[in-house]
């Protein structure tokens, strides 16, 4: 079967060249052309009805803009993402979409807001499933946020209401909500502001922005409400932030990124990035419509490229790129100025595990408040100067484990649940550090582990060192002292981030221990000595300074290569074969 709508023109054109995209929308464009190729296959479940997102192309391209007042044409970007979510449906039911979740994220000024305020009048007067009772909400992290674009749609409304008095007629604006009458259909801006937001079904979610929002709360209330909606969409649309432990970032952009290289199927799952794929890219202008599709258009294009250079130009006058590079160019980045790794550096070093077994280690003990976390860390020497890193948390459970995961904007229950933390077995809820000690010596025993060195920050240890005397006084291991400061410190933390830079340092993508690099903040002293600013989200840098004590130790290693033990060790375990 041939296609020849203009969403899959604009898909044909990005795959073969003729319109310059980034990586994540060539990916985007070849699984729809992919898709279309299975359409008659009895396995694949979908079908492409490109007549029925002409329909909504056609409604939308008769809204009036909001500056001029007149009809604007959607751009072939912007038709692409239409005839994507209005042009594919299931076979079981033809009535029923085949996307149900969709993140579409570019570069600021890029018509987002044009374009889900015409997605949203669509869905509310023009609907067909269900033909009553449509749930239409504009959501974002603040109030303000989330006025935007219901403003947008009140205001291209109105100048669609002027034009037609059957329309007219049947919508009421009461405050700030929109009501269609003859299908009891509503449309209203949510935020966290709002209150009480339970007991919603909507059949279309806008979650604006939503790379500002610090929890999944919203997100979690809304996809909970459609449970028992088929037809429902929620649209995810944002730039780029700075927060990389922000939830669009790691479940979403992460989560979808899988999903457009193949490593995971999830067929009703839509994504669109446009986003530079280098950061040197920022410096060729030819390449900016990676980032800002809409620079297709040529009536547009002059005086968006003017105010990118513009832009652009001053940031770099000033030295202060990341702003620009962030909203401009929709590249994520990490905020402080003084973070401690780009999160592009230590994603590069993600491997698989090595088998512990039998190998030389070094750990690493952050012990914290006892209402915080401890984290115990393992450095292992691997190849010459090369090193691999895991470990495990322990979360304390004062004031409730819920309640800490919403403060910490950390999902603790799931990290446990996987095996990465584990929660204190004390009613106070304070950590239990005999519990870290009986899994400091499981550890140790059970992967006969050779312990090089037990590193420590002296805070609280003597409760540590009598209870490991205590339970364990035949597990000798040489406990060595590693003092926080910036004489011992600054040596590891520069040799440490040298050997991401030069992937010696590997990881097997530890959430916590990835939470904890996203987190973590330099500072210095007079003498430009650096150390991790424990002042700045103490809680949740315990991982990498758990990681840091024990590298202090474990940056002298001298790699002899395996012994025979360690050699027969390997044989014998699981990991070894042909």
């Amino acid at each position: 079967m041939t296609f020849n709508d203009p969403g899959t023109q604009y898909a044909q054109k990005v795959v073969n060249g003729e319109i310059l995209a980034g990586k994540k929308v060539i990916k985007a464009c070849k699984r729809h052309l992919k898709d279309l190729e299975r359409i008659d296959d009895d396995s694949f479940n979908y079908v492409y009805l490109p007549d029925r997102a002409s329909i909504a192309v056609k409604f939308m391209e008769i809204l009036p803009d909001i500056s001029t007042g007149k009809p604007v044409k959607l751009a072939q970007f912007q038709l692409f993402i239409v005839y994507s979510l209005f042009g594919w449906y299931r076979k079981d039911n033809t009535s029923l979409r085949r996307f149900n979740k969709a993140l579409i994220s570019m570069a600021r000024k890029n018509g987002k807001s044009a374009l889900i305020s015409g997605i949203a009048i669509f869905e509310f007067l023009a609907g067909k499933y269900p033909l009553q009772n449509r749930q239409i909400y504009c959501t974002a992290q603040s109030r303000e946020q989330a006025s935007i674009v219901f403003n947008m749609v009140v205001q291209r409304l109105d100048g669609l209401l002027a034009q037609s008095e059957a329309i007219r007629k049947s919508v009421r604006k009461v405050r700030n909500e929109i009501n269609h009458n003859p299908s009891y259909s509503v449309l209203k801006p949510l935020s966290k502001d709002t209150g009480n937001v339970n007991g919603l079904a909507p059949t279309l979610s806008i979650l604006d922005e939503y790379g500002a929002s610090s929890t999944n709360e919203m997100m979690e209330v809304l996809e909970s409400g459609t449970i028992l909606q088929p037809n429902a969409l929620t649209l995810i649309i944002s730039t780029a932030y700075f927060d990389l432990n922000a939830p669009m970032y790691v479940q979403e952009y992460k989560h979808v990124e899988k999903i457009l290289d193949g490593k995971i199927e999830q067929d009703n799952y839509f994504a669109l990035i446009y986003e530079q794929d280098d950061e040197e890219e920022i410096h060729n202008k030819e390449m900016w419509i990676k980032s800002n599709p809409l620079l297709e258009v040529e009536s547009l294009r002059d005086t968006l490229l003017r105010n990118l250079k513009d832009k652009l130009q001053e940031a770099i006058e000033k030295n202060d790129l990341l702003g620009t590079i962030v909203k401009n160019f929709n590249m994520w980045k990490q905020g402080a100025e003084n973070s401690f790794l780009p999160a592009k550096e230590w994603q590069a070093c993600e491997t698989d595990p090595y088998n512990k077994y039998g190998r030389d280690v070094y750990l690493g003990l952050d012990l914290s408040r006892t209402d915080d976390l401890t984290a115990l860390y393992e450095i292992y020497p691997i190849d010459n100067e090369k090193f691999w890193i895991d470990g495990h948390s322990f979360v304390a459970t004062v004031g409730g484990l819920e309640a800490k995961s919403k403060r910490d904007k950390i999902d603790y229950e799931l990290l446990i649940e996987r095996g990465y933390a584990t929660k204190t077995d004390l009613k106070s809820g304070f950590i239990n550090i005999t519990q870290v000690v009986h899994y400091a010596a499981r550890l140790i025993t059970e992967y006969n582990l050779n312990v090089q060195a037990f590193c420590y920050d002296s805070w609280h240890i003597a409760n540590f060192i009598s209870e490991w005397e205590k339970h364990y006084p035949d597990l000798d291991v040489p406990f060595i002292e590693v003092p926080q400061n910036y004489k011992f410190l600054s040596e590891p933390i520069k040799l440490f981030r040298m050997g991401v830079y030069e992937r010696k340092i590997l990881h097997s993508n530890n959430p916590l221990l990835n939470i904890a690099i996203n987190n973590a903040v330099i500072k210095y002293d007079n003498n430009r000595n650096m150390m991790l600013d424990k002042q700045k989200n103490r809680e949740k840098i315990d991982p990498i300074v758990a990681t840091i004590t024990g590298f202090a130790e474990a940056r002298n290693y001298e790699y002899q290569g395996m012994d025979i033990k360690q050699i027969e060790a390997y044989i014998l375990s699981d990991d070894f074969g042909f």
